[in-house]
């Protein structure tokens, strides 16, 4: 179903800028090691460590999924788990040094790819974060589960 005359839909769109970015970004953080869904990862974490529920929120994404991530983080060295001081049943999960080294070497290669864009966006740039926050608000809505 599409909504205009291009053919195409809003979430088809999305989906297609979705899959842009990441082919971008993973072959620019390829020599960090990193894809870009795992650059996120680490971005969120190098902030505050989350509770693996608060991950799945923030990625959208089932909770079989996050464990499968920080299984792969925990091997490679780049995370720990801390015990939850109010819930003894949960964890944190927290980058470690080498975690947030591999972060700062992927985030130099990921600097430049944002600046281009952002460049090419111009002035639209802000209008165009707004957007993709009311699409995210309205997608965490209807999403089973969601808001």
């Amino acid at each position: 179903m599409t909504d205009d005359a291009s053919g195409t839909n809003v979430l088809f769109d999305l989906w297609l800028a979705s899959r842009a970015a990441t082919s971008v970004l993973d072959e620019a953080l390829r020599p960090a090691g990193l894809t870009a869904d795992e650059f996120a990862v680490y971005s969120v974490l190098v902030a505050a460590p989350l509770t693996p529920g608060e991950l799945a929120s923030w990625m959208a994404a089932p909770p079989t999924t996050v464990s499968s991530y920080v299984r792969r983080f925990e091997a490679r060295g780049h995370v720990r788990r801390l015990p939850h001081p109010d819930d003894g049943r949960s964890y944190r999960v927290e980058l470690t040094r080498e975690g947030r080294r591999a972060h700062q070497r992927a985030g130099a290669l990921f600097l430049p790819v944002l600046r281009d864009v952002e460049a090419r966006l111009g002035r639209s740039t802000g209008a165009v974060r707004g957007a993709l926050a009311r699409t995210r608000t309205a997608l965490d809505v209807v999403r089973p589960g969601g808001a």
